[in-house]
């Protein structure tokens, strides 16, 4: 009895010399399972069916740490959009098939108009195809601008891969402006 005993101390001491800590299964189980930067984010469609008469503005990117973001500015409050991954994107009206680079493709239909009642653009890139200059992004590899049509604008978002996104409205305390936001992690 005393020789286990003994022998137990000196491998705990050779452990504790060594630095090793001893880990439970059930540790290395959680530490593997933890989401990428406590994301707990999903690539399923996230959609609202509402629509607004607010009118984009513009359309902005940015690199964090943890995502790439989409920014979509409107005059007035964003109501309704769809936001999914596709198999391939669209123009708005005429349907014409819009290649994006990257392996997955995110379509983004915001549910208001990008010009006025009296058909005037209130947003209009210069490069439709590059509606912002992506280049060096983790995430995004393309952004493109589909159209405005019917009271609903389009964008076109290629990706990396397949990766969860989350989407959501932050809208001014007045109500004046507001703007959709689209999230991509950069892994899952």
């Amino acid at each position: 009895m005393k020789s286990r005993i003994t022998a137990g101390i000196a491998g705990a001491l050779l452990i504790a010399g060594l630095g090793i800590s001893p880990v439970s299964p059930a540790a290395t189980a959680t530490a593997a399972t933890a989401p990428y930067c406590g994301i707990t984010w999903g690539s399923l469609a996230d959609s609202v069916a509402a629509y607004s008469s607010a009118t984009i503005t513009n359309v902005r990117t940015g690199r964090h740490t943890c995502y790439d973001r989409m920014v979509i500015d409107l005059k007035g409050k964003v109501k309704g959009y769809d936001v999914r991954y596709v198999n391939a994107v669209f123009t708005e009206g005429q349907g014409k098939h819009v290649p994006l680079a990257g392996a997955a493709d995110l379509r983004i239909i915001v549910k208001a108009p990008a010009y006025t009642s009296s058909g005037t653009p209130t947003y209009n890139p210069a490069n439709r195809t590059n509606a912002k200059n992506v280049s060096g992004y983790t995430t995004f590899r393309q952004v493109a601008y589909l159209g405005s049509f019917e009271g609903q604008t389009s964008f076109g978002l290629g990706v990396r891969a397949r990766l969860p996104f989350r989407t959501f409205v932050l809208t001014a305390a007045d109500g004046s402006t507001s703007r959709l936001v689209i999230d991509v992690a950069h892994r899952w």
